[in-house]
């Protein structure tokens, strides 16, 4: 296959698993209109865990690894904790598409915390376009005017858990395949679960129509984890990354629609400076790399 029907292949990849992603933050955010935080999380992460490890055992595979845990993957668990812990209560109280804009930050988070951790190189181009990207996620906030959300710190918070975790997942042990890292993220989102319903009580039985929303977030979670696998092995990572953004897109729909979201002129003009910044960062990383 050609580098350019790799890249094509790739980018449809990830523009699936975008919208998948959307989906399942859509049937999350119905579900724990009905449910506590805490047992909407153990019940999704238990069935992507039971998924993933059937997966692996139909590859062969041993269900968690042929080592103990390491330290860069508990440290990856923790930051997935906090990541899904906090995205998931701003999705329950916020709308889908404030969360959503504010979650599009993750990739300048990323590369801010490649050039502290890592040693990567980001010149001072991309260190504007992220403290550019950032004052986007400000206005979306809007902090200390008449429409700032105090629930919105989650979605903040949440950011900063998934980059975290992309970043430990980055440092993970290679040998970990892409259905045992299913396994370990799913699994840790039990115990935060666990740790939310602890603090919050009130665990019900789903009603039916529940039930249904959770099993679609789980297919959809699943479906959505493996598309993103496989664009990212796709092609040129530079060119496929960009299409991320498209999540903001179906959030805004899916908001409307199901929601029915009126996302303000804050907010649209967040969105664009955060998306516009990241795609900056992208487009900057693919022309150093070629030099």
């Amino acid at each position: 296959m050609s580098l350019q029907a790799e890249n094509i292949r790739g980018s449809l990849l990830m523009v699936a698993a975008m919208a998948a992603f959307a989906l399942e933050d859509m049937f999350i955010k119905s579900a724990t209109q009905t449910l506590p935080v805490g047992q909407v999380l153990i019940i999704f992460g238990a069935g992507g865990f039971l998924v993933f490890a059937a997966m692996a055992r139909l590859r062969g595979e041993s269900v968690f690894g042929d080592s103990a845990p390491s330290r860069t993957l508990c440290i990856r668990s923790v930051f997935e904790i906090m990541g899904r812990l906090c995205f998931t209560l701003a999705l329950a109280l916020t709308p889908l598409s404030n969360a959503s804009a504010i979650l599009q930050a993750t990739p300048l988070v990323v590369a801010m915390g490649a050039a502290v951790f890592f040693g990567e190189t980001v010149g001072w181009r991309r260190w504007t376009a992220i403290l550019v990207g950032l004052c986007g996620v400000l206005i979306i906030l809007r902090p200390g005017l008449s429409g700032f959300e105090p629930a919105s710190i989650f979605a903040v918070l949440g950011t900063i858990g998934f980059a975290g975790r992309d970043l430990a997942t980055k440092a993970a042990p290679p040998q970990l395949t892409n259905a045992q890292l299913g396994v370990y993220g799913f699994l840790v989102l039990v115990f935060s679960g666990v740790l939310a319903l602890l603090w919050t009580g009130g665990a019900v039985l789903p009603d039916p129509m529940t039930a249904l929303k959770l099993g679609g977030a789980i297919a959809f979670g699943v479906l959505a984890y493996n598309a993103l696998t496989g664009a990212m092995r796709q092609g040129e990572v530079s060119v496929i990354a960009p299409f991320r953004y498209t999540r903001l897109i179906f959030a805004m729909i899916l908001g409307v629609v199901v929601f029915a979201e009126r996302p303000d002129t804050f907010t649209l003009i967040g969105s664009a400076i955060v998306i516009l910044s990241g795609l900056y960062t992208v487009l900057r990383e693919r022309r150093i790399s070629r030099v």
